[in-house]
């Protein structure tokens, strides 16, 4: 089990704390963090994320699809390959809808899991 970690997104709790997540959640929160946000966002980790937002206008095809799996799995591995297992992506785009799922297990305990982002 992961410890606390700020809440994703940040927030304030009703006693007017910063709000924590913990556990599955805070994991679940760094994995949308690493897919949504675009390298050179962060000033102080440059190279933090995967692009995948960049990529949205790209024609849909099967080589973009292959590509983003590939570099969504890398950006995984390399900023929460502490915490987590890749074990599989998939990207799908249909309508303006993109669809990201990533399979993956917990390192803690061995516990499998899965978690679906979608946006426009």
């Amino acid at each position: 089990m992961t410890g606390a970690a700020f809440g994703f997104p940040f927030a304030i709790d009703t006693g007017g704390r910063v709000a924590v997540g913990r556990g599955d959640d805070a994991l679940r929160a760094k994995i949308v963090q690493v897919l949504l946000t675009s390298p050179g966002e962060r000033v102080n980790l440059p190279d933090f994320g995967c692009g995948l937002m960049n990529l949205v206008f790209e024609p849909d095809d099967g080589v973009l699809a292959a590509a983003l799996e590939f570099t969504v799995g890398q950006a995984l591995t390399r900023w929460l390959g502490i915490e987590i297992v890749v074990d599989g992506v998939d990207v799908s785009a249909q309508d303006g809808l993109v669809t990201v799922e990533v399979a993956y297990t917990r390192r803690a305990d061995l516990t499998p899991f899965a978690l679906r982002v979608s946006f426009r």
